[in-house]
């Protein structure tokens, strides 16, 4: 998290996060992409989100809506985040990708490694404790590393991304579990153990004072609450962008 990120109100950091949603919804980094796209899939949930979702791509429900994971792995997902004491409007959720794939092909590297920047502006913002990938591309893509899903599923690492250190959870994307039924026990498994890692509260994070020895961590700081149960800032009314990213 830059100095100046860190020194944002979280009114403040709402109003960035509808900054980059107004720059991604006009993107044309991706000519394929852009022309097939009916809708920019940004991200909804809460602003303020102590756990934050990190998909693959947005499905062809998801590009009529606009809003990520809204299918039948959408649901698969708000009854795994039920199961934990969570709900849509306490978490936020995303995908590495932010338009549609046209035939629900995978991503290729060069639309991930185009898109990439409006996922680490969101993690800057959104100053999520625990980022939950779901599935291997978003896995490979934010651990920098080719290791897949089946190896690293369950294994918490602290992770610094850009200049936000987080607690990285990869775990399996729920579509596998409806393709795979035997698949849901560990997922569901997984699941589980994200309430005591958000106890845990944020790691240490990289000091901005310029003196400091470069990647020097200030000391952990008392654990939050979890995202439930932090106060969430109203939304202006009428905000078309609040609405569409679902911003609570």
């Amino acid at each position: 998290m830059s100095a100046q990120a860190s020194d944002l109100s979280a009114t403040a950091r709402r109003e960035a996060l509808k900054e980059v949603y107004a720059e991604a919804r006009g993107c044309l980094r991706c000519p394929e992409l852009a022309a097939a796209r009916k809708t920019v899939v940004f991200g909804s949930g809460n602003a303020d989100a102590d756990l934050m979702f990190v998909g693959e791509a947005p499905g062809a429900t998801e590009d009529e809506q606009g809003v990520p994971f809204v299918g039948r792995a959408g649901k698969l997902l708000d009854s795994l985040l039920m199961e934990i004491g969570q709900q849509r409007a306490t978490v936020f959720v995303a995908n590495v990708l932010k338009c549609h794939p046209p035939g629900n092909r995978d991503p290729l590297p060069v639309e991930i490694s185009n898109c990439q920047d409006y996922l680490l502006r969101q993690v800057e913002l959104i100053q999520p404790t625990v980022i939950c990938t779901l599935g291997n591309f978003s896995t490979k893509l934010l651990r920098g590393d080719p290791t897949g899903i089946s190896r690293l599923h369950g294994q918490p690492e602290i992770l610094r991304l850009g200049h936000r250190v987080v607690r990285l959870y990869p775990i399996y994307h729920p579509a596998a579990a409806l393709y795979t039924p035997r698949m849901l026990q560990t997922l569901r498994e997984d699941f589980a153990r994200l309430p005591d890692l958000l106890a845990m509260g944020p790691p240490p994070q990289p000091r901005e004072d310029p003196q400091d020895p470069p990647g020097s961590l200030d000391e952990p700081a008392e654990a939050p609450a979890a995202a439930s149960q932090a106060p969430a800032a109203e939304p202006p009314e009428g905000d078309g962008a609040s609405d569409q990213l679902g911003l609570f």
